[in-house]
């Protein structure tokens, strides 16, 4: 679902789009992890495909080498309701983070604790699913 640079963004930051995670999906970088996993619930949220494949890490257990098929599943996914996204901690290192979240989509609560792992860059690693 695309949203306008005005809608209020469900990242949690409560400022409008053009206000938060849309420099990063338009090519800034995230200064941390914390900033990273915001922008890639946004991007979801956004239908921002290329920035999920451009921040998920090139050996994460999660990229896909077959991008067009890639990008496709996150397409699709992004057409659900992205409604909240709630940050229950964050612990960062030099080089890797985690972030524990919930992320409320559609009818479904996602807890997941999230490594991020830092090469120049910040970039989504894999996750660990929680119960709720």
């Amino acid at each position: 679902m695309k949203l306008s640079k005005n809608s209020k963004f469900p990242c949690g930051s409560g400022k409008k789009y053009k206000m938060c995670c849309y420099r990063f999906h338009k090519g800034s970088l995230s200064k941390n992890a914390l900033e990273l996993m915001k922008s890639r619930y946004s991007a979801y949220a956004a239908g921002e495909i290329d920035y999920i494949v451009k921040t998920t890490h090139p050996k994460s257990p999660l990229f896909e080498e077959n991008i067009i098929e890639w990008k496709k599943s996150i397409r699709e996914f992004s057409k659900s309701n992205f409604k909240k996204l709630e940050i229950l901690d964050f612990f960062e290192r030099e080089n890797e983070a985690f972030v524990e979240f919930r992320a409320y989509i559609d009818d479904f609560v996602l807890h997941e604790k999230s490594r991020f792992k830092k090469e120049k860059n910040w970039f989504y690693y894999d996750g660990e699913f929680l119960s709720s």
